[in-house]
């Protein structure tokens, strides 16, 4: 999710948040409001900042957690999803994307133009 959608889908974070918390992760960092914002980092060559919606553990092992509504930001998604799924490669850790109803389409062909062997996760 951009940084523009996160302003106006705060309560689909939260919901995702929730839905976490009911599969057992913990130490859930979110960039929202009333949770601590996970670690940025910086693409120097277009001086954008990309922070991951959520990033929790379970059983030891960190989690990278996007969540995937419809934007118009396409280019820049696909973007830090990909950014995401590579630095959990290199790191030995996980990336999810989480989608709500409504938005499962568009999801569903981002990642399968991004051609990543995630598959989103519908609640």
């Amino acid at each position: 999710m951009t940084r523009q959608d996160k302003a106006q889908n705060k309560k689909v974070i939260q919901s995702t948040i929730e839905y976490l918390e009911s599969k057992g992760y913990e130490n859930i960092k979110a960039d929202i409001d009333g949770y601590e914002s996970p670690k940025s980092f910086l693409m120097k060559s277009k001086d954008i900042e990309l922070t991951p919606d959520i990033v929790a553990e379970t059983n030891g092992q960190k989690h990278y957690i996007e969540v995937g509504v419809k934007t118009e930001k396409k280019r820049l998604l696909k973007t830090k999803w990909k950014f995401l799924k590579t630095l959990s490669e290199i790191k030995g850790r996980h990336f999810k994307v989480i989608s709500h109803k409504g938005h499962y389409g568009f999801t569903d062909r981002l990642l399968s133009e991004m051609e990543l062997s995630t598959k989103a996760v519908r609640i």
